[in-house]
């Protein structure tokens, strides 16, 4: 089950920022040890109650003439409309009812999407309420009186956008059909990687309707199994500023990640790898899912005997943090290595769901132990006393430890290296949750 997917869509210094942080929190998505993670915060994982959603912020450039505020809120709920599940259209108490907020209105209304109307800067709720009744008259619901900066006022408005999500939770069922994010930069060849693989397995493709994002969903059948392929291609607005499309393009990848088991980052081979792919890859590593990197365009590269040697290496090492991704070499233009692709998906999907018998981790950890004494500080050693295996996808193990403190990443790292020397897990993230335990228990 994917987390729904939020947006903040409202004028420049209506406060979105300010909501954002004050719903992120310190629970910011940012891994410190993972480089090329986008750094500008465009996406955060939030809860709420029992709910997890992960909210974006579709903001970005604040203009100055009224006509452009107008075309980029338009842009901006536009790209709320196309990924989002639910919109929250924030507008300023102080400002009132301002015309490009009628028209944004309009557009969320038309799209049938949920939205929940919070009216910010309302820092005395007695005072103005009459002033937020006026924004009934946007015709989109109830408005919420908030004030993000002081932090009022947030759970009614939470509760609301919770409460859309229950509606769509009934109507998705779940079914076992592996799903696959083929994810990249703009122009990498990802569409021609899905038309290739749909030629060659020669299947009736059924763009399956009523999928909310515009990520674009295909059935693909190969030797009897079915498969659904997102597709997050379609960014071609040729008159875009850069960074504005890379936020889109950011934003688009983790709507398409965090519904899929396996994703494909795939680089182009004539260009080489870049800071974006490393970015790209990030979002797939942190959100735990199964990785294959795929080198597209490999036919059009000059080889000799040391090519493929050379350019795993310099993608090795853009991609330290994640040494577990498996690495192809495809092309999309002459089909090479492509059926592969699939027995690739099958052992990926397979180290995703593996579970390993706690008896059996136990082992491995004792014999680790034995290999490398665990590391102590100030006199105190860290003891070790039991793993087990929690959940899949990716697999995640709990650690009980007699400190945490002492528990250093690089001994995890080490645990990890011999967890996967036993089991391969070849091309998914593992997870570690330290618990501790005192002596006596």
């Amino acid at each position: 089950m994917s987390k729904p997917i939020v947006a903040i869509v409202g004028r420049p210094n209506v406060g979105k920022s300010t909501l954002f942080n004050a719903l992120a929190g310190q629970n910011i998505s940012i891994v410190k040890d993972t480089p090329g993670v986008t750094r500008d915060r465009i996406y955060a994982d939030v809860n709420w109650l029992n709910h997890g959603f992960t909210m974006i912020d579709t903001g970005g450039i604040e203009p100055e003439s009224k006509d452009i505020i107008l075309s980029q809120m338009r842009e901006q709920a536009q790209i709320a409309i196309d990924t989002a599940d639910v919109i929250i259209f924030i507008t300023d108490v102080r400002q009132g009812l301002v015309d490009a907020d009628a028209k944004v209105a309009d557009m969320l209304r038309r799209s049938g999407k949920p939205v929940v109307l919070a009216v910010n800067k309302v820092d005395n709720f007695d005072k103005l309420l009459m002033d937020v009744y006026e924004f009934y008259n946007l015709g989109i619901g109830e408005p919420f009186p908030i004030s993000a900066s002081s932090k009022l006022g947030l759970g009614d408005m939470l509760d609301e956008v919770v409460r859309h999500f229950e509606e769509e939770e009934e109507e998705e069922e779940e079914d076992d059909i592996p799903r696959v994010a083929i994810v990249g930069k703009p122009n990498v060849g990802k569409s021609s990687i899905i038309n290739k693989l749909l030629g060659q397995s020669r299947v009736i493709v059924s763009d399956i309707a009523g999928t909310t994002r515009d990520a674009i969903d295909t059935n693909i059948m190969w030797q009897g199994r079915e498969y659904i392929f997102i597709d997050t291609a379609g960014l071609r607005r040729k008159n875009k500023i850069k960074e504005e499309l890379e936020r889109y393009s950011i934003i688009r990848t983790v709507t398409a990640v965090d519904r899929a088991d396996v994703v494909i980052v795939v680089i182009d081979a004539v260009e080489g790898i870049t800071e974006q792919d490393a970015k790209i890859a990030g979002i797939a590593h942190e959100r735990g899912k199964g990785i294959i990197i795929a080198v597209n365009k490999w036919d059009a590269v000059e080889k000799n005997d040391k090519t493929i040697y050379k350019y795993t290496s310099k993608v090795r090492e853009f991609l330290s943090y994640m040494p577990y991704a498996e690495l192809m070499f495809i092309s999309a233009e002459t089909g090479q290595r492509l059926p592969k692709l699939f027995d690739t998906i099958d052992m990926v999907l397979e180290n995703q769901t593996l579970r390993i018998q706690t008896g059996v981790l136990n082992e491995i950890m004792a014999e680790a132990i034995a290999l490398q004494q665990p590391p102590s500080d100030k006199g105190k050693r860290l003891k070790l006393y039991y793993i087990t295996q929690v959940s899949v996808k990716p697999p995640t193990f709990v650690i009980f430890v007699n400190d945490k403190e002492l528990m250093h990443f690089s001994y995890t790292r080490y645990l990890e290296n011999k967890i996967r020397e036993a089991f391969g897990f070849r091309g998914t993230s593992l997870k570690f949750i330290i618990r501790e335990r005192k002596e006596k228990e």
